[in-house]
């Protein structure tokens, strides 16, 4: 079965943690976007976490239903199909929900994660969901994050929660005035959080150092990775080395190499991949329809080129590209090669 139970899943993060490497993370919005994946995970031999956002979700659900938590569960249930052909794991994993949208967005999966275990499947629907209280102060987040973990790990799903927050805008989330300190979890923060939650369920952390949603050119974040090795070091410190924390990467478009690959040594088992992604989708659409633009387009009276008006002719490119811009993410995250299943 290459979605990951439970027990896969956590032997996942315990060997990208032990190894030093870690899972792209991408965002998918539609069965081609979710294929495209699969594919360069397969390809590369790689394990893969492939996420919803609510936005994401959303969409798939379509632009009459527009219902963020069916549309994340149709996503789910066509990926558990499809992923049925695959020789890698892959787990799935919900993106940033805020506090707001947790009990009718996040309830709703558990929920049906509980059912499903119910009539004996062997995975839950989704194996991981993020409760991004981000927005709230430190005290809170930490407190809504215990309710939602504890409700997560009844089932045997791995909960990520952030403190300190991406900065840019993705998904409509819009933090791109916030002064430049509010983009740092301080070693104080990471202790909070260790200490809130350990003991609870398994959980994820993404803490932050400077991330940015969205493109810019190289330079223009300004990213502080030791800041990640700070605060491991503050926990570790006092509870000892088991207490090491799996992190979370956001916002890495645009990011060196080099920084990508010292947050690995920090202790950062997933990056999330969907900016670049995005581009490397669409890019091969505007190159169809730029280079066939009389057959895709009925100029002059004509009739164009069915051939090359039919959405399969540029979404097969745009699968493609999305593919092979995730399989340079397993190359640059070191998690090639590496399946579990190997």
């Amino acid at each position: 079965m290459p979605i990951a139970t439970k027990e896969q899943y956590a032997q996942m993060l315990k060997k990208a943690q032990d190894e030093g490497y870690a899972y792209p993370a991408i965002n998918v919005t539609s069965l081609t976007t979710a294929s495209g994946a699969l594919r360069a995970f397969a390809e590369q031999k790689s394990d893969g976490i492939i996420q919803v956002s609510t936005g994401g979700a959303k969409f798939a659900s379509g632009t009459a239903v527009a219902d963020e938590a069916f549309g994340a569960i149709v996503l789910a249930e066509a990926i558990h199909r499809l992923a049925e052909k695959y020789d890698v794991l892959i787990a799935l994993h919900t993106d940033h929900c805020q506090p707001a949208k947790a009990d009718s967005f996040l309830g709703p999966l558990v929920e049906a994660s509980r059912e499903r275990l119910a009539s004996g499947a062997t995975t839950t629907l989704f194996q991981s969901h993020m409760l991004d209280a981000s927005e709230l102060p430190l005290e809170e987040n930490i407190e809504l994050s215990q309710k939602w973990l504890k409700k997560c790990a009844e089932l045997g799903i791995i909960l990520e929660i952030e403190a300190g927050v991406v900065g840019g805008e993705e998904d409509g989330i819009d933090n791109s005035e916030l002064p430049a300190d509010k983009l740092y979890t301080s070693p104080e923060d990471m202790l909070a959080v260790y200490e809130g939650l350990d003991g609870l369920g398994q959980y994820i952390f993404a803490a932050t150092f400077g991330n940015v949603h969205g493109a810019y050119k190289p330079g223009a974040v300004k990213l502080d990775p030791k800041i990640l090795k700070a605060g491991q070091e503050a926990v570790m410190a006092k509870y000892g080395a088991d207490a090491e924390m799996d992190l979370v990467f956001h916002g890495g478009s645009g990011s060196e190499l080099s920084e990508i690959r010292e947050t690995l040594d920090y202790g950062v088992i997933k990056m999330n991949i969907d900016t670049d992604t995005q581009y490397a989708f669409t890019r091969p659409i505007v190159t169809h329809i730029c280079s066939n633009i009389e057959g895709v387009l009925k100029i002059d009276g004509e009739v164009g080129v069915k051939g090359q008006y039919d959405p399969r002719s540029y979404l097969k490119k745009a699968e493609l590209g999305l593919c092979e811009r995730l399989k340079l993410a397993c190359d640059d995250l070191l998690s090639t090669g590496k399946s579990i299943l190997a």
